[in-house]
């Protein structure tokens, strides 16, 4: 059994895994999350703005003790979109691997790929299209996980997020307007068709599975659930109608009062509104009806590629992490 450390950094949201890995599946893992926000403004700029890079460094020097003080042999990093989209990511490289951490941007396919083997570990033998919606994009991916082996047919990396939707289309203090509602959701939806359009169709998928903070807090905001309850949102179901009933809700909202609703973190109130336009638009062009919310997600699949790489053996997954060794300190 290897214990290893993974953090994604992504457009909104930074995240610590701290995974035990046997036979090639997690099976235990202690998470934590962190809203830094690193996508600030980069949809508008192009680069990463020094106070949200600065944020994300410090988040990541927390990150790598806990990783350290959890026993955790080795520690990987990746970066997604707000990493690939900004000009000026390299320098938020250098500065977390000055922490003796080995960051890696990874394309938006690797990304989707990881994920999927993360949710997939829920599904054995179901085909499946798993979306993770993130701040500034969504990975699609469509396929089986049969064992260890990973049928993966299709993955596409598309450019429609709850902090790209928000910055582009939403009032920064809300509420929303009819015309912001309908802008938002033309673009979500031409973004999303666009992609499937070039889904394979030799196989079906029997379920679309969602993950993301999004996902997870539109479960959550359904159930009115305080505190938070990971077990409750794992493999929950939303249909339609409650997305669109929660966009209504938080759309009359400004969102100062969004914080306050029961189910949602409130520091994610002022990105929901567009990550809730994603999550609709997504049901809508896929033609399902419901989705399952997924807490296995991009890290889970991430630790998996991680141990695999500590062992020397081969990931379901056709792409090898860099990763850090730790050393105990004392």
């Amino acid at each position: 059994m290897s214990r290893v450390a993974s953090i994604d950094i992504g457009t909104f949201t930074m995240r610590l895994a701290i995974a035990d890995v046997q036979g090639g599946r997690v099976v235990s893992m202690a998470k934590q999350s962190t809203i830094v926000n690193l996508g600030q403004d980069v949809d508008a700029t192009g680069e990463l703005a020094l106070d949200a890079m600065k944020r994300a460094f410090l988040c990541a020097r927390a990150y790598a003790q806990m990783a350290k003080d959890a026993g955790a042999e080795a520690l990987c990093c990746t970066l997604t979109s707000a990493a690939r989209d900004a000009r000026n990511s390299d320098e938020m490289v250098a500065a977390l691997a000055s922490l003796g951490i080995n960051p890696q941007v990874i394309p938006g396919e690797i990304e989707g790929a990881l994920t999927f083997l993360g949710v997939a570990q829920d599904f054995a033998g179901t085909p499946i299209l798993v979306a993770d919606n993130g701040g500034g994009s969504t990975e699609l991916a469509l396929g089986k996980l049969y064992g260890h082996v990973l049928d993966l047919k299709w993955v596409k990396s598309v450019n429609v997020g709850c902090r790209r939707i928000t910055d582009r289309f939403l009032p920064s203090a809300g509420p929303a307007s009819g015309e912001e509602l309908a802008a938002a959701h033309a673009f979500a939806r031409g973004e999303f068709d666009a992609a499937l359009a070039e889904m394979p169709g030799d196989l079906v998928p029997e379920r679309l599975v969602v993950c993301g903070g999004t996902a997870t807090s539109l479960v959550a905001m359904a159930a009115e659930l305080e505190p938070y309850d990971p077990g409750f949102v794992h493999l929950h179901t939303l249909a339609g109608e409650e997305i669109a009933a929660l966009e209504r809700k938080l759309a009359a909202l400004p969102v100062d009062k969004r914080g306050s609703l029961p189910g949602l973190q409130e520091k994610r109130a002022p990105v929901i509104l567009g990550g809730t336009v994603a999550v609709s638009e997504l049901l809508a062009a896929t033609g399902f009806e419901v989705a399952q919310a997924s807490e296995s997600d991009l890290l889970f699949g991430l630790s998996i590629a991680c141990a695999c790489a500590v062992e020397g053996v081969e990931s379901p997954v056709i792409w090898k992490p860099v990763f850090s060794r730790l050393v105990k300190e004392g």
